[in-house]
């Protein structure tokens, strides 16, 4: 949603029968254009979200429609605020645990979601994103891609996410560390978190989390 990109035709189409998510999310103003760039005759388009209150507003409704209880999915993000105010990490495990198990298994019929690392990290992603936080997806850095980055009251926390069945157990926090993907925020106060997956519990089955040594 935050690099979405795009060409002249995929905009401009305005075929009901067959319209692509891009096309509808900007025709309806939740995504705009941010940078076009000339290809020959034609224009690459870069696009995102227009302002802060669109992308609270539309990870909101994408949170709103994993869960049935509207209200505990309000205490949750609530705990979640709080969690990162008081730098308590500990306590953000428990957090996703419990919105992940209030997912219906209905979401899980006849699809694969639960097999894949990007599914767990988009539902994240619009938590954080959901609080108007500085949240950047896939950041990327000299080494690859941190999965998410999360600036807040002057710290940063880099998240990196894994599927068990895929990847096996303890890959999270590793990747972290042999990427050195801190050095991007070199003399910030940076944490390490680590959030592994099972695709058959369909939830969280590892959270580690290390500060970087200064």
């Amino acid at each position: 949603m935050e690099q979405l990109e795009a060409g002249e035709e995929l905009l401009g189409s305005f075929d009901i029968d067959c319209i692509q998510p891009e096309t509808l999310l900007f025709q309806t103003g939740y995504v705009t254009i941010q940078k076009r760039i000339r290809q020959g005759m034609r224009y690459k388009y870069y696009l995102s979200y227009p302002n802060l209150e669109v992308k609270m507003s539309l990870t909101g409704a994408v949170l709103n429609a994993y869960t049935l209880n509207l209200q505990k999915k309000e205490r949750l993000q609530s705990s979640l605020y709080i969690a990162l105010e008081q730098n308590n990490l500990d306590s953000l495990g428990d957090i996703f645990h419990a919105f992940f198990a209030s997912i219906p298994h209905d979401w899980y019929r006849k699809n694969a979601l639960s097999d894949y690392e990007g599914y767990y990290a988009s539902i994240v992603y619009c938590y954080f994103a959901a609080l108007g936080l500085d949240v950047t997806p896939e950041d990327t850095t000299n080494h690859g891609r941190i999965d998410l980055s999360i600036r807040f009251a002057g710290r940063v926390y880099l998240l990196e996410f894994k599927v068990n069945e895929l990847t096996g157990s303890g890959q999270a926090l590793a990747q972290l560390k042999e990427k050195k993907y801190h050095e991007k925020y070199q003399g910030k106060e940076v944490y390490l978190i680590g959030i592994e997956f099972s695709k058959t519990d369909r939830n969280i089955t590892r959270f580690e989390c290390e500060k970087v040594d200064s």
